[in-house]
């Protein structure tokens, strides 16, 4: 089943429904830390395993634990996952000024020297 962004978005929201799951309604931020720490954890050991089938599994699992939480937030009216994606966005965009820029950058250690000195600008 394929499945657009914003389905995995509402597939939270129903989760966390009057008529969603008990576990999911019951989540807070801080009930939630442990699943991220342990879903990033199983992406790092697939990355050194070198197993591809299981990190796009662990992927997902890390991804929907991340809608997860923005879908608590949106609920207490902290934030939203369209935020958090325009936030992230911003920053990309910014901080790879060789890229959406005028500066310079062949290597990727140049790359990584100027993504620091604009990090360093944005702080």
């Amino acid at each position: 089943m394929l499945l657009k962004f914003q389905e995995l978005i509402d597939l939270c929201s129903k989760l966390r429904s009057e008529e969603g799951c008990p576990w999911d309604k019951k989540q807070t931020y801080e009930t939630m830390k442990k699943c991220i720490v342990d879903e990033s954890a199983e992406v790092v050991e697939a990355i050194e395993k070198n197993d591809i089938p299981n990190l796009e599994e662990e992927l997902g699992d890390l991804l929907f634990n991340i809608l997860l939480i923005a879908q608590i937030a949106s609920e207490k009216g902290d934030f939203d996952m369209k935020s958090v994606m325009t936030k992230i966005g911003e920053k990309i965009v910014s901080r790879h000024t060789w890229v959406f820029g005028t500066d310079k950058a062949t290597t990727a250690e140049e790359a990584l020297a100027l993504w620091k000195e604009n990090k360093k600008k944005e702080k």
